[in-house]
């Protein structure tokens, strides 16, 4: 139960580390609906909010001193359990986190970045090193990215926003600006190096006060060059900086003139002078005569009449910003320790600006699961001004959901794709088109983008050679060479790969892989009637008869029709069908483990019929594999698959259809579109490709090729 006291907080049940929700110091004029949380410590030797996370220095059981962080809700009630993020006690060669006064004797100054990690500046220990400083700007688990080490008393963190960084050191004073690597960049451009001015850095952007007064410029901080110069209108050259989104706030020192430069309106406005930390829309400084935190609100672009938000006493050092108070600037609120060391969050009542997209590293167009031309996983990060909560989802070529990936929340989405399906499968071979939608956590607002990933080195699809997601021919000429025509998106053939040495009467099946390399092997039948399965090879070299393969049996020479549709029982393996002909009959051979065979089963008697029958995959959406069949008057036909090994009755495509066709061919997905097609020869050796319609149709015929003739056979 929690006690409420007018103008304080009690707390009941207070326990080192957990956490207790009660009410905060909060003004009649101001009173919430909703009760915000307090969290009790058993000393808090730094603080820090950003990005929804409390950051606070405090003692582990073992009496470590540790940066825990919280996750705080938007509206500021709940807080979740501590995490810890790192030591930041002294190491046996004396090499520790910088301390400085505070009341609780000596603390750790932390910055958090919004996103997670947090900045703070480390002191060497024996040796070389022994009393050098670094800015560390940490991760979870003590990873982090460091600068050169200073000399003693130099180091300074002046600013850290997601990714981007600003600090000050050296035996030159010199200020330094980059931006940290993100999951898909592990490279970024040098940071910037320049003397020192007042500075701050939101998104990618450095913004920094140059000599003249009032004066600020803009550097892209990934093109390293100035990209825009603005005049605040301050009556100094300023002090100090600090950016949210669209405002910019500026001072002439802590007991001079400050303002707001609203980016939007492009004018500044006055706020009270003093040490301030600026929020979204609004800055809240410590009266320390007073004892108590003020916040001016200025998100109207016009600033309030400051109002009290908490008590907090003067305490033993002037500038108490991140050791006693702190103010969350991505659309947050303010945390202030009190007397009895607890852990107060303030909402700020403050409305936040729409939620945007500040910075983003967008992985490529193309991704190799296999890691033979690049990144094996498809990595990308985007930075928000507020926490989100986000929703990854991709879709293949045929527009099905495959993948669907969730977070949040935190003001950065860093998505990782592996290449792999919700069911845990490698994606197809193919172009993938993909979805972010962010929601901001406080409900005011969404962002969404897209874009497209064409995936190689994942499951080959049909009739799929070179791996790369497009349909493939396989030719034999007359000279014995056996050439994969490489399919193109564009709906024709470009690139081949022959091998040569095989004799005339070579009949090869396209097939899928039978193994675990995701390449599809290749069945050929010799004139003596061996059928070998040849192993795959991704489209990296032609095939001969030496190349590696294994014979499935012998006698195969009974058959004049030999083509795979696809898994055609349901098994998950891709099957063969042929044609016995002497009498016609066809036969089902399911595919089994290894690339082997299972017995045959006949499905249909006297199928002579039939001049040419060939395996198409899936040509009408339902999922299961499909045969087209023409028959000698020119009529073609098409045998849907049930799933089971069997077929329905078979239904009309077209009627007086391709007399002059000498040759047919379920190509696959020749035109990229997701759905399957078909190539055909006519008598005078042109080829035509018809583009499959996903419904068990197909359009009008486009010549793709001419010259086709001599060839003696096209699987």
């Amino acid at each position: 139960m929690t006690a409420f006291v007018r103008g304080r907080a009690a707390l009941v049940g207070s326990v080192v580390g957990a956490t207790v929700l009660t009410t905060a110091v909060v003004p009649a004029e101001a009173a919430p609906t909703a009760v915000p949380a307090v969290v009790a410590t058993a000393g808090t030797y730094g603080l820090d909010f950003s990005g929804g996370r409390l950051n606070t220095v405090e003692r582990s059981p073992s009496g470590d001193q540790v940066v825990y962080e919280r996750r705080v809700s938007a509206d500021g009630v709940t807080v979740g359990a501590r995490q810890g993020l790192g030591y930041v006690g002294y190491f046996a060669n004396g090499a520790h986190a910088r301390r400085v006064p505070c009341d609780m004797g000596d603390c750790v100054e932390l910055v958090g970045a919004g996103n997670g990690n947090y900045g703070l500046v480390f002191v060497g220990g024996d040796g070389d090193d022994a009393g050098l400083e670094g800015v560390q700007y940490r991760m979870p688990g003590n990873a982090h990215w460091g600068s050169p080490l200073y000399r003693a008393g130099t180091a300074k963190i002046v600013d850290l926003t997601g990714r981007a960084w600003v600090v000050k050191g050296g035996s030159l004073g010199e200020q330094q600006a980059g931006v940290h690597p993100s999951p898909s960049n592990r490279a970024t451009a040098d940071p910037v190096v320049r003397k020192p001015t007042a500075a701050s850095v939101w998104g990618t952007t450095l913004w920094a006060a140059t000599s003249a007064t009032g004066a600020l410029t803009a550097t892209d901080l990934g093109q390293r060059k100035v990209v825009q110069t603005l005049a605040t209108g301050a009556p100094c050259v300023l002090k100090e900086v600090r950016t949210v989104g669209r405002w910019i706030y500026w001072n002439c020192g802590t007991t001079g003139a400050a303002g707001v430069y609203d980016r939007t309106a492009k004018k500044s406005f006055t706020v009270p002078s003093g040490p301030a930390l600026v929020g979204d829309g609004y800055l809240v400084r410590h009266d320390r005569t007073a004892g108590k935190l003020l916040l001016t609100d200025f998100h109207t672009g016009k600033p309030a009449a400051p109002r009290a938000v908490a008590d907090l006493p003067a305490g033993k050092t002037a500038d108490q910003r991140r050791l006693t108070w702190a103010v969350d600037k991505f659309g947050g609120d303010i945390a202030y320790v009190d007397a009895a060391n607890s852990v107060h969050i303030v909402p700020s009542g403050v409305p936040a600006q729409p939620l945007t997209k500040t910075a983003s590293d967008v992985g490529d167009s193309y991704m190799d699961i296999k890691g033979r031309y690049g990144a094996e996983a498809w990595a990308s990060t985007w930075q928000f001004n507020k926490p989100v909560t986000w929703t990854y989802t991709v879709k293949d070529v045929t527009g099905r959901t495959v993948r669907t990936l969730k977070g949040g929340s935190g003001t950065e989405t860093s998505v990782e794709w592996d290449g792999r399906t919700d069911a845990g499968k490698f994606a197809g071979s193919s172009r993938h088109t993909w979805t972010l939608r962010a929601t901001a956590e406080d409900g005011s607002g969404t962002y969404t983008t897209s874009g497209a990933i064409t995936v190689s080195g994942g499951t080959a699809g049909f009739h799929d050679q070179g791996a790369l997601g497009t349909g493939d021919l396989v030719t034999l000429n007359p000279s014995g060479g056996l050439t994969i025509q490489f399919g193109q998106t564009s709906g024709s053939f470009a690139g081949k790969k022959t091998g040569t040495g095989w004799p005339a009467g070579t009949l090869a099946v396209p097939f899928a892989d039978t193994g675990s390399d995701r390449c599809a092997e290749l069945l050929v039948r010799i004139p003596g009637g061996e059928l070998r399965q040849y192993t795959g090879r991704c489209g990296q070299s032609g095939y001969t008869p030496k190349s590696s393969h294994t014979t499935i049996g012998t006698g195969w020479q009974q058959f004049d029709v030999l083509t795979s549709p696809g898994d055609l029982n349901g098994d998950g393996r891709a099957d063969l069908l042929a044609r016995q002909t002497t009498t016609g009959d066809m036969y089902l051979f399911p595919g089994a483990a290894g690339g082997k065979f299972a017995p045959k089963a006949r499905v249909y008697t006297n199928w002579k019929t039939y001049a040419r029958i060939t395996g198409v995959g899936d040509i009408t959406g339902d999922g299961r594999a499909d045969l087209l069949c023409h028959d000698r008057k020119g009529g073609l036909w098409r045998y849907d698959g049930l799933g089971n090994g069997k077929f329905a009755p078979r239904v009309p495509v077209f009627s007086g259809w391709g007399s002059s066709y000498n040759a047919m061919v379920g190509v696959g997905d020749l035109s990229g579109d997701g759905k399957n097609d078909i190539v055909v020869r006519d008598t005078a050796g042109k080829l035509y490709r018809n583009n499959g319609n996903g419904k068990g149709s197909f359009g009008p015929r486009t010549q793709i090729a001419t010259g086709w003739g001599p060839y003696k056979g096209i699987f």
